[in-house]
């Protein structure tokens, strides 16, 4: 069991940039994976991005590949999204989640058990 609260979302405008916290409870943080999903009122939901245990290898979706930088620091129960160059179309609920890695950490929302509330981003033009 690992409890996850988000924050850091806000409004800025497109060009812009914001770094998303998800901060973690419980003693098992280390040995999940950590991705972050988005998702709008009209669309479903989307992974982002995901890191491995260790915090050595990312994945990313294609639409975010060289703007967001997923990060974690397990000393501190800690996962970030860091968004540069944010576009409108960035705009959504953005949720980070964890789940037990069976060798590889993917963006299938299937693999995340535990789940934060989100927090909203919006990327005005």
């Amino acid at each position: 069991q690992v409890n996850l609260v988000e924050s850091g979302g806000g409004s800025v405008q497109a060009g812009g940039s914001l770094r998303l916290s998800c901060a973690a409870s419980g003693s098992t943080f280390s040995r999940y994976c950590v991705a972050w999903f988005r998702k709008t009122p009209t669309t479903e939901r989307e992974g982002v991005a995901t890191i491995a245990l260790s915090g050595t290898r990312a994945w990313y979706a294609e639409s975010v590949l060289g703007r967001f930088t997923i990060s974690r620091d397990n000393a501190k129960n800690t996962a970030y999204l860091q968004m540069d160059n944010l576009k409108p179309e960035d705009t959504a609920m953005y949720s980070c989640a964890a789940g037990p890695s069976s060798g590889f950490c993917t963006l299938s929302e299937r693999q995340y058990p535990f789940w934060g509330q989100g927090t909203q981003v919006t990327v005005s033009s």
